[in-house]
């Protein structure tokens, strides 16, 4: 099953976070399959590409509760 979740990047107490397409039970750090944005939370800045993501939720992606959210 695919999910589009966080992955998160950037050093420590600077968090960023990555908006992936993943397998559900791959670990977080490894087994991407596309980058679909980032979210940066310090900054209040979000990039998104919209048309992938409703592509891959129109295939059956679930997006997890946080980037539902978004």
């Amino acid at each position: 099953m695919l999910v589009i979740r966080f992955q998160r990047v950037g050093r420590r107490n600077e968090p960023a976070f990555r908006i992936v397409l993943a397998e559900k039970r791959s670990k977080p750090k490894s087994g991407e399959l596309e980058i679909l944005g980032s979210f940066h939370p310090k900054k209040k800045e979000t990039r998104l590409e919209r048309e992938r993501i409703l592509y891959w939720l129109s295939k059956g992606a679930k997006a997890s509760p946080r980037v539902h959210n978004l």
